[in-house]
């Protein structure tokens, strides 16, 4: 599986459905029999939380457990701290220490590929590893881009994102040209809309119009889901409780556009390679 592909889900604003998508699409593809890792490098651990483990500070490994390896250069098992959950993904999960983390890369050599180095040494075992990051454009997420092969920005569709849009814009960029230079933006995702408000009708409008010939905007919408909060509650997937209610379906949508996207690239990629 050496064709595993590494999506980041980021966006340095909180609250905008990083961690609900990062769950939604990482089921949505093992659902399609794809082999997912998600990857909590949030020090809030909510993605681990929303996974069902409800205290993230006390479990024994975590992510921080295995970079502070990685960064120490000791041994680990490639599965070591990796959670497997009911519905068919693995997880490996963030907590406290990983605010640690954060401090300790500051003085490490090679610090914004440490993160990458760990992904490396796990990935030959899945098709797609999802980072949920957390809402900074700190020294983790620079990480989370520096591993992944692209990125996915969720936004909120009743807050205009315009400046926080054009940082997380100008990091990817720097990432780009410093780090990774085979770094893209698969897209920006409008979630949590209301379609009985025109407000957010005019967001995807100015979206679409102001980023639109730059950036791909996801064609899926993901509306506005009291039952996606519920379930997160409960350590499920949207798809457990209500498989053909709208979330789900939204979800779905995205799924088949996140494959069809690296599907084209992979493509594009062996075009390259044969070209050369």
């Amino acid at each position: 599986m050496s064709n595993c592909k590494i999506i980041a889900i980021a966006n340095q604003k909180g609250g905008v459905g990083k961690t609900t998508t990062a769950v939604n699409l990482g089921i949505g593809l093992a659902v399609k029999g794809k082999k997912v890792l998600l990857v909590d490098a949030d020090a809030q651990g909510n993605l681990t939380d929303s996974l069902g483990y409800k205290a993230p500070d006390n479990l024994p490994i975590s992510l921080a457990t295995v970079l502070t390896k990685t960064m120490l250069e000791e041994p680990y098992e490639p599965d070591e701290g990796i959670l497997r959950h009911a519905e068919g993904i693995d997880l490996i999960p963030g907590n406290i220490e990983l605010s640690a983390i954060e401090v300790s890369l500051v003085n490490t050599m090679s610090r914004e590929t440490i993160l990458r180095s760990y992904i490396n040494a796990v990935k030959d075992r899945y098709d797609y590893v999802l980072i949920d990051c957390m809402p900074s454009l700190g020294m983790m997420t620079i990480n989370a881009l520096a591993a992944a092969d692209s990125v996915i920005i969720p936004v909120q569709a009743h807050y205009l994102p315009a400046k926080g849009m054009t940082q997380l814009l100008q990091t990817i960029a720097r990432v780009r040209r410093q780090i990774n230079p085979k770094l893209t933006i698969d897209g920006i995702l409008l979630t949590m809309v209301d379609n009985r408000t025109n407000f957010a009708k005019d967001i995807s409008f100015i979206l679409r119009r102001d980023y639109g010939d730059k950036l791909r905007v996801f064609q899926t919408e993901i509306p506005l889901s009291i039952r996606a909060a519920e379930t997160s509650a409960q350590g499920k997937s949207i798809y457990a409780p209500d498989p053909h209610g709208l979330a789900a379906k939204a979800y779905e949508a995205l799924t088949k556009e996140v494959r069809d996207i690296g599907e084209k690239r992979c493509a594009k990629q062996h075009q390259a390679d044969l070209s050369r």
